[in-house]
């Protein structure tokens, strides 16, 4: 996956139907670490000095920074003055605008993903060595997709467990249910040398058609995944420099 290269700091506009997802990097030096942190909220900051790891807090603080940064660009609002909302199940968004989002890291990275009026989930996985990525698959995916991994080697299962898992997680962030609305609900398939996609939702075929789903690799050894409201979404990708 090629993300094209922008810098931060610049008005940017979303056309109905269009997504921007950014991609940046969670390694930065401790005085940029500083800078960020100087535009978060209070209670993101209480939230950053709750982490055990100096390392897990440099992380959060980079990627609530570097979201207000991005949202600023669509909104023309200096980011410290960005003000979130929480739904009931801790998903923040920003009321009185047309602007939804969503951000999803791990290890070293973080991906957000921008659009309006439709609701919108992203996930990303660092794809690490499992022990148990059958076991995992039989307690929390379907009988289908238990089926799928338990044939594979085991090389291929892990892969095909991240891939499965971020479909899953994205669409319940993008509904806002989390992982509390149920991994088991959701069910994709994978088929060889075609795009991922929704078998049902609940249960329902037709449910699963109402939601826009991609797959992508963002750098290697990671799995993202994209999950918005609607069809025919147009998708620019974007890395911060």
């Amino acid at each position: 996956m090629f993300f094209s290269p922008l810098p931060l700091g610049q008005k940017l506009e979303l056309l109905p139907n269009h997504v921007h997802i950014w991609n940046t990097n969670l390694k930065l030096p401790l005085s940029a670490i500083d800078k960020l942190s100087k535009i978060l909220s209070s209670d993101e900051i209480d939230r950053a000095n709750k982490f055990y790891f100096e390392r897990d807090k440099n992380r959060f603080i980079i990627a609530r920074g570097t979201l207000r940064k991005i949202l600023s660009n669509y909104l023309n609002i200096e980011p410290k003055n960005l003000q979130f909302t929480y739904s009931e199940r801790g998903k923040p968004y920003l009321p009185d605008t047309s602007i939804l989002f969503n951000l999803s890291h791990s290890q070293d990275l973080a991906l957000y993903a921008i659009t309006t009026v439709n609701s919108i989930g992203i996930d990303l996985e660092y794809i690490r060595p499992m022990s148990d990525a059958e076991g995992l698959a039989k307690r929390f995916f379907t009988v289908q997709e238990y089926n799928l991994i338990s044939q594979l080697p085991p090389q291929q299962q892990q892969e095909t467990f991240f891939k499965i898992w971020t479909c899953k997680e994205a669409y319940l962030k993008a509904t806002g249910d989390g992982l509390a609305g149920g991994l088991e609900k959701v069910e994709v398939c994978l088929k060889p040398e075609q795009p991922v996609q929704f078998m049902s939702i609940n249960g329902d075929f037709q449910e699963a058609s109402r939601w826009y789903l991609y797959q992508f690799i963002p750098e290697s050894n990671y799995i993202g995944a994209v999950v918005v409201a609607g069809t025919n979404q147009n998708l620019s990708f974007w890395q911060i420099v």
